[in-house]
């Protein structure tokens, strides 16, 4: 079950406790994402004490973030498997951009979505660890 305090445990973790410089290097350094996914667990301590609930939390806030891995969902749903009129089609593989948006996105629009796509990954993922995990 996915709950407001989760919601709220990922929104202090990823925006209140996160520094500017977490925020530039994480994608760029491991030691800044994992400084980044520390602060981020300690909302959750108040959710729960399970080390394995703790782990998936962190472990794929770690890879998500680090790796920035919200742009192939969202490359993957804007390039090769879009179509007409929302039918699922093969469209040929598109280059991978930053925001996995196709370059003809407006750059403030395509940041946008990804972060919405960036948190809809953590917050669907920390539910089902808190869920089945805690």
């Amino acid at each position: 079950m996915f709950t407001a305090s989760q919601l709220v445990a990922h929104l202090v973790g990823d925006y209140i406790l996160q520094t500017q410089a977490m925020a530039d290097w994480k994608a760029k350094r491991s030691l800044a994402a994992l400084a980044h996914v520390l602060t981020y667990l300690l909302p959750f301590l108040l959710l729960t004490r399970s080390p394995l609930a703790l782990l998936a939390i962190g472990g794929t806030h770690f890879l998500i973030d680090r790796f920035r891995l919200a742009r192939y969902v969202c490359w993957l749903k804007n390039g090769p498997l879009t179509g007409y009129r929302g039918l699922l089609s093969w469209q040929g593989w598109t280059p991978l951009t930053a925001t996995g948006y196709p370059e003809r996105v407006p750059a403030w629009m395509a940041v946008w979505l990804f972060i919405a796509a960036d948190n809809c990954l953590h917050v669907l993922i920390n539910g089902a660890a808190l869920r089945w995990l805690a």
